[in-house]
C-alpha cells in the first residue's frame, strides 16, 4: 500500500502539538503495517465518495480514501474534521 498525503492532511498535522504528532506517526505506521488493527477502529463514513475514518486517540481522528493500492490521507484532527472529511 502506498500513502499519499493531501495538503489538508499535512496542514492539519503541522498544527498539532509535538507529542500528538508522535502519536500520529505511530498510528500511521501501525495503519501502514496492519490497516485492520483493532486500535485504529477503522470504519466507513456515510459519504458517497467512499471516505473512511480511523482513530488516533480518543479525541482525534484521521480520514482517508482508497484508490486501488493507494491510500489518500485526507484530514486529521478532532471530531470536527469528520464534518469536512
Amino acid at each position: 500500500m502506498k500513502l499519499v498525503f493531501t495538503h489538508s492532511f499535512i496542514r492539519d498535522y503541522h498544527s498539532l502539538p509535538g507529542n500528538l504528532q508522535k502519536t500520529v506517526d505511530k498510528k500511521l505506521k501501525l495503519f501502514f503495517d496492519d490497516p485492520r488493527h483493532p486500535s485504529l477502529k477503522i470504519k466507513k463514513m456515510q459519504d458517497p465518495r467512499g471516505i473512511w475514518e480511523g482513530r488516533i486517540t480518543k479525541g482525534y481522528r484521521f480520514t482517508f480514501q482508497m484508490a486501488g493500492d493507494t491510500c489518500i490521507l485526507r484530514r486529521l484532527g478532532t471530531h470536527d474534521v469528520l464534518r469536512t472529511p
